[in-house]
């Protein structure tokens, strides 16, 4: 026990409190803010000491019981959130970039997508290796390039899985995680991601081999953190147990997805893990990729997603029995939404937020003004009373149980 006091107390003194307190600086000689290295930012590294480090080890009163450390934006009105019970604070709404980046919208769009975020206090922004096959990664790497903004400023996040034709460019070998995350940096010109997330569960490879090699990508700085995305809830704890047998580094956070008709992995297993192990929760599709917007009552407009190439899945969606049925469904919220002077999809997005354990919903838009209409809200956000919960709850008729 004294060895491990000792410890800690000299990795504090170690690092001064502004590094401490406002994260890592980025050295000199690095685009974007980055050191000299790798693209335009590799992880700088804490140094020097001062007579301000022992502020730390002051205890700071805990936080209530399963409640996010929530702060907000002295300029912007964003709302701030660790991420899991990581240190990482990251906007409690972020930017994806599935279907939209180097697909749907053009270059030029997507920079004033980008631009509207990050000036509107968004600093997580999120893409994956198979994202219109890798394009994403590019637009959004010349993107930032371009900005110039701090690396240390935002917060960039990327999957790895399906990164190509053969057989060792897929899965979740050390290989493919190494290479395909090296991959990952080169298209996004930069020396490191914030988080690489395990795009799926692979059954051909053994759980002690996945949390290897990203604890391995991180000790080398590219990465600072690893998640799931897509993952059983008995495979994160299989992958955490196995990080805390062998002192390996464990996953911070899952990506799933959840929306109005999506709830149960979200509200009833990850919330558990939050408790147990920290684990939390970075949520997608919070409007059911356009259905929750009510812009499909009836028909399926000719400028939708559902239109897209590639989207006929979500046509499909829409147009069969259990599509109506929840499009009828989002009918029934408009009253709610009107009282509270917001639209459906600023309603659901909220409603999002809301859940216990969320750390940040991704939002997918195709212009700066839907973004601008998504980050509504957040004010909607603290209009959402217990009563008016309970509602939403009784018009869905869909609240899951406990099965335990």
């Amino acid at each position: 026990m004294q060895v491990s006091i000792a410890c800690t107390e000299q990795n504090l003194r170690s690092r001064s409190s502004e590094d401490r307190l406002c994260g890592p600086r980025s050295g000199p000689g690095g685009g974007n803010g980055g050191p000299a290295g790798r693209g335009h930012g590799n992880p700088p590294a804490g140094g020097g000491s001062g007579p301000k480090a022992q502020a730390a080890l002051v205890p700071r009163p805990p936080a209530p019981s399963g409640a996010l450390r929530e702060s907000t934006g002295r300029s912007t009105g964003m709302k701030y959130r660790n991420l899991g019970k990581s240190g990482l604070r990251v906007s409690c709404l972020g930017l994806g970039t599935w279907v939209t980046f180097g697909s749907q919208i053009s270059d030029e769009t997507a920079e004033d997508v980008l631009t509207v975020a990050y000036e509107h206090g968004i600093n997580l922004f999120d893409t994956a290796e198979v994202y219109a096959a890798g394009n994403a990664e590019r637009t959004l790497g010349n993107i930032l390039k371009s900005k110039g903004w701090r690396r240390s400023s935002y917060v960039i996040t990327t999957k790895i899985f399906w990164g190509g034709q053969a057989e060792t460019e897929r899965g979740l070998s050390r290989k493919h995680i190494i290479e395909g995350l090296q991959g990952s940096l080169e298209r996004l010109q930069l020396g490191y991601v914030d988080i690489v997330f395990a795009n799926r569960s692979d059954p051909n490879s053994p759980m002690e081999e996945i949390v290897r090699a990203m604890t391995y990508v991180i000790n080398q700085g590219l990465a600072l953190y690893w998640g799931t995305s897509r993952w059983g809830a008995a495979e994160i704890m299989e992958a955490y147990s196995m990080a805390r047998q062998f002192n390996l580094i464990p996953p911070v956070c899952e990506q799933a997805e959840h929306h109005l008709f999506q709830r149960e992995k979200v509200e009833m297993q990850l919330p558990e893990l939050y408790h147990k192990i920290g684990v939390g929760s970075v949520t997608w599709s919070p409007l059911a990729c356009g259905l929750i917007t009510s812009k499909y009552a009836g028909q399926v407009p000719d400028t939708c997603r559902a239109t897209i190439k590639g989207c006929q899945w979500l046509k499909d969606k829409v147009q069969r029995e259990d599509g109506k049925k929840q499009q009828a469904k989002i009918m029934d919220l408009l009253p709610i939404a009107h009282q509270l002077g917001c639209t459906v999809a600023q309603l659901a997005i909220a409603w999002c937020l809301h859940s216990e354990g969320v750390s940040s919903v991704l939002l997918g838009v195709s212009s700066a003004e839907q973004l601008i209409e998504h980050l509504g809200a957040l004010q909607v956000l603290s209009q959402l009373t217990p009563q008016t919960v309970m509602k939403i709850y009784g018009l869905l008729g869909n609240k899951p149980h406990s099965k335990k």
